[in-house]
C-alpha cells in the first residue's frame, strides 16, 4: 500500500508530468518525421519500417530514439555513413517542446490534447511547406475534422456563436452546439478570407498568387481557433511574411516574384495565437470597449 501511494504522489508531481510530456512530444515528433517525408510521396505512414534512404538498410530501434540517437551516430548512418538530415531531431525537439508548451499553459486538460494535437498538425504542415511548396490535403482535412470534433469536448474562447444566439434566440442553444459553431464559423472566415485574397490576386494580376492548399489549412485553423483568432492568425502570418519574406529576398537578391512559404508563416502566427493569442485580443476589445 505504501509503495501504491508513493508511486501515486509522485505521478502527481509537478516535476512528473511535464517530463512526460516533453519525452511524448519526441516520440509524437519522430512520427511526424515519418509523415513530412511519406504524405507528399503518398506513401503509407505505417509501413515499411524506417530506412536509410541511400543504403536501405532497417534502423534499429537503438538507432531509432528521438534526437539521441542522431547525436551519438553524428548526423550519420550507421552502416553506409551517409549524413542524416538535422531536420529529424529539429522536428522531434520542437514538437516536445510544443507539448511542453501545451501542458504548462493549459494544465491537465481536454485542451492540452486539443492544442497539443494542433500543435502536431502544424509541425507537419509548416515543414512540409518549407520542403516541398505543398500542404498535403489529407493533414488539412484530418486537421478540420480533428478541430471540428474537439469543439464537441472543449468550451469555445471565440464567443461569436454566442453574439448571434442572444441576437437570433430567446435562449441561447446549449454549450456543445455554440462551441461547434464556432468552429464551423472559424473554419468557414478563415478559409474564405484567404480565398478571396487569393481569387482578388489572380483576377488583378492574372496569375495565381497563393494556393488552394493555403486556403484548405486555413480551414483546419479556424476549426481549431475560431473567427477572431484565426483572423488573427492570417495578420500574424501575413506580418511574418512579409518581414520574412523581404530580408530573405535582400539577402539571397531574388527577385520579387520568389515564391514563400506562405503556409509556414500561417502555421507560426498559429502558434503564437495559440500561446499569446487571448491577452492580446482582450487587450485589442478592452481598448475599443467590446464586450
Amino acid at each position: 500500500m505504501t509503495i501504491v501511494v508513493r508511486a501515486g504522489c509522485l505521478w502527481q508531481s509537478q516535476g512528473v508530468i511535464p517530463i512526460g510530456a516533453f519525452i511524448f512530444g519526441l516520440m509524437i515528433g519522430s512520427f511526424l518525421n515519418v509523415c513530412i517525408l511519406r504524405i507528399p510521396a503518398d506513401q503509407s505512414i505505417v509501413r515499411p519500417s524506417s530506412s536509410c534512404p541511400k543504403c536501405g538498410n532497417a534502423i534499429a530501434p537503438y538507432d531509432n530514439i528521438p534526437v539521441l540517437s542522431w547525436v551519438f551516430l553524428g548526423g550519420k548512418c550507421r552502416n553506409c555513413k551517409t549524413g542524416i538530415s538535422a531536420m529529424y531531431p529539429a522536428v522531434e525537439l520542437l514538437t516536445a517542446l510544443l507539448f511542453l508548451a501545451c501542458y504548462l499553459a493549459f494544465g491537465p486538460t481536454v485542451e492540452t490534447l486539443k492544442w497539443a494535437v494542433f500543435a502536431a498538425l502544424i509541425v507537419v504542415l509548416t515543414v512540409t511547406d518549407i520542403r516541398e511548396r505543398i500542404l498535403p490535403d489529407k493533414v488539412n482535412f484530418f486537421g478540420l475534422g480533428a478541430g471540428l470534433l474537439f469543439s464537441l469536448f472543449s468550451k469555445s474562447l471565440d464567443g461569436t456563436a454566442l453574439w448571434i444566439a442572444n441576437r437570433w434566440f430567446d435562449f441561447p442553444p446549449p454549450q456543445i452546439a455554440l462551441s461547434f459553431a464556432d468552429a464551423a464559423l472559424g473554419a468557414l472566415a478563415g478559409s474564405g478570407l484567404l480565398w478571396f485574397v487569393a481569387e482578388g490576386y489572380f483576377r488583378i494580376r492574372g496569375r495565381e498568387g497563393m494556393g488552394l492548399g493555403d486556403v484548405k489549412m486555413m480551414a483546419a485553423v479556424g476549426a481549431f481557433l475560431g473567427i477572431k483568432r484565426a483572423l488573427m492568425t492570417v495578420f500574424a502570418g501575413s506580418l511574418l511574411g512579409s518581414v520574412i519574406g523581404i530580408f530573405l529576398i535582400a539577402i539571397s537578391k531574388k527577385d520579387r516574384d520568389y515564391e514563400l512559404p506562405f503556409g509556414t508563416f500561417l502555421g507560426a502566427g498559429a502558434l503564437l495565437v495559440v500561446f499569446f493569442g487571448s491577452p492580446a485580443l482582450h487587450w485589442y476589445e478592452s481598448l475599443l470597449a467590446v464586450k
